[in-house]
């Protein structure tokens, strides 16, 4: 024969490094993902999660359609009731609202106002 038996299991060992190497890009990639794209998103998922539960009434809150109101009644753990006008009340899904002023954070443009109307 032309190839030796110590020349063929050579040739078997070179190939498994060979696959190793091939995966580790792969590999490399699924973790930069998680790092950068995954755990961000997780992170975000739980701390929304943390502040639809904890709405009381009174708070401000702004939902995901662009509403803005203050929670006058907590129905159930899915439900909130808010007023966005005098005697206007609207029933709002909890994971539809997007951000929460408690009672006495003022909005972001107000302490402007205040300051150029002195």
């Amino acid at each position: 024969m032309l190839i030796t038996p110590a020349f063929a299991q050579a040739g078997a060992t070179g190939d498994t490094n060979s696959m190793l190497m091939s995966l580790l890009p792969f590999a490399l990639i699924f973790v930069i993902m998680y790092f950068l794209i995954l755990r961000p998103q997780q992170k975000k998922v739980r701390d929304h999660a943390d502040l639809v539960k904890n709405i009381r009434r009174g708070d401000t809150v702004v939902t995901s359609g662009g509403l803005v109101g203050k929670v006058t009644k907590v129905v159930d753990d899915d439900q909130i009731e808010f007023e966005i006008s005098d005697g206007v009340r609207v029933r709002q899904m909890r994971q539809m609202i997007s951000s929460v002023r408690t009672k006495g954070e003022p909005a972001k443009g107000d302490a402007k106002d205040e300051a150029s109307a002195s």
